[in-house]
């Protein structure tokens, strides 16, 4: 009587995982680093994430805005050492102290690009722009795989895992891992995606019978069963899949049991997902693991209306659930060897649509961890000003309600974090084919 739900929900991406019940603990490994990307489903609002409160540019925010301008009172002071004192959401009190603390950095107005663009080229028929712009459903994939079309069947970060493939060779536990359901980002070439659900240990509750004896023979005899060739292909992958979870079971009830966290995790959805992540980085000395990737999300973005109370709500549980992780990183000694980032399907436009915004391009991400020069923004930010009179010359804005032309590509944001995760450079250009396209390759938020 296996939890056949939640099992189900895993099978298809566990399946892949062959010879798992093989894994043997040994030495640890002395490398490991974990890249955590977290995706805001919908188009989180860059332009009320981070807002300069340098007088003259506050103002022309406040006047491009109109009612989703955020008060200086509901903004959270820190200080850019170029742009001076800027503000963060007033969901965000823990990221505003990390970010004082160094160990949060901000991209500004990052993006899918082809190549450096400019206001001028847009109006060029022949200049090559990403396929469907501000479209979710092929943005979220341009996201996640690093190309500038929706074709993409692998994921930045299994490619970059794929390219760094010797600093798991003595491991078969997971190295890529997505919470709740499959990421593309995750997926590689070669190295294959996992999809786990917090807090499901694929524990076996047919396995809870009395005496104890009786569970053995249980257990020996499905273990004889899902190893025996049936003779049908279907048969066989399912059986595969329950080898790979009957594997998976001791190691991640054993990391649910034994660690402890120095800060609670919020009990919510993005909460429990980061938890879950922290519980399993917890194993990799034990494993051999050097290299892992990780996607865990949070939807509900899309603010056509209802911005104000809609993205406070998602911040905040979004600033606690990373506070609590930055707290456990440190804690265990890992800061240095765990970077989180944020990833979003594109931002959203400057100019109001009633009591929320459109979907834009450009955006703004934020950078977690011990390696990342916090505590300052990089890449260019855009000059509200430059919005108030439209200059185009600029090349801050795509169009006049306000939509961000990416001054960074997504392919150098992701080329920086594949640099520090251990990718020589002919590697970047195997993980991402367009990024010969940009002089710039590293944007220089990792130390």
């Amino acid at each position: 009587m296996l939890s056949r739900r939640k099992f189900l929900q895993l099978s298809a991406s566990l399946g892949v995982l062959a010879g798992l019940n093989k894994v043997s603990v040994t030495q640890a490994t002395t490398d490991y680093k974990a890249l955590v990307c977290l995706f805001m489903f919908g188009g989180n609002d860059g332009h009320n994430l981070v807002v300069p409160l340098e007088s003259t540019q506050y103002n022309a925010y406040v006047a491009a805005r109109g009612s989703l301008a955020l008060p200086l009172n509901q903004l959270l002071p820190v200080t850019d050492p170029f742009l001076g004192p800027i503000g963060l959401h007033y969901a965000l009190p823990e990221l505003q102290t990390l970010y004082t603390q160094g160990k949060l950095a901000i991209l500004a107005n990052a993006g899918v690009l082809t190549q450096p663009t400019s206001y001028s080229d847009l109006s060029n028929p022949s200049f090559q722009l990403p396929s469907n712009l501000r479209s979710h459903s092929d943005q979220i994939i341009l996201m996640q795989t690093g190309y500038p079309s929706a074709n993409g069947s692998s994921g930045w970060g299994g490619r970059s895992l794929d390219q760094l493939q010797s600093y798991n060779a003595a491991t078969t536990f997971p190295i890529s891992i997505a919470m709740n359901s499959p990421a593309i980002y995750c997926a590689g070439n070669s190295t294959q995606g996992v999809s786990l659900q917090p807090g499901n240990y694929l524990d076996q509750n047919a396995f809870g019978i009395y005496p104890p004896t009786a569970a053995q023979v249980r257990s020996a005899a499905q273990q004889q069963i899902i190893t025996t060739d049936s003779g049908n292909a279907i048969i066989n992958a399912a059986n595969q899949a329950m080898v790979t979870a009957r594997a998976l079971n001791p190691l991640l009830t054993a990391a649910s049991g034994t660690v402890s966290f120095p800060k609670a995790f919020p009990s919510n959805s993005i909460g429990n997902q980061l938890k879950d992540i922290a519980r399993i980085i917890s194993l990799n000395a034990q494993l051999n693991v050097g290299r892992q990737v990780f996607f865990c999300s949070l939807g509900g973005f899309d603010t056509h209306s209802g911005q104000g109370y809609q993205q406070w709500d998602l911040l905040q549980q979004i600033s606690k659930a990373l506070d609590a992780f930055s707290a456990v990183m440190s804690g265990w000694g890992l800061d240095q060897q765990v970077t989180a980032f944020t990833l979003s399907d594109f931002g959203r436009t400057l100019q109001p649509s009633g009591s929320g915004s459109d979907h834009g391009w450009g955006n703004h991400s934020l950078l977690l961890g011990g390696a990342v020069l916090g505590g300052k923004v990089h890449g260019r930010f855009p000059l509200m000003t430059n919005y108030a009179s439209f200059n185009a010359s600029a090349d801050d804005y795509a169009d006049n309600r306000g939509g961000m032309l990416p001054s960074t590509a997504l392919v150098q944001y992701g080329a920086t974090l594949a640099k520090w995760f251990g990718a020589s450079d002919a590697q970047l250009d195997a993980i991402f084919p367009q990024l010969t396209n940009f002089p710039v390759r590293d944007v220089g938020f990792m130390g």
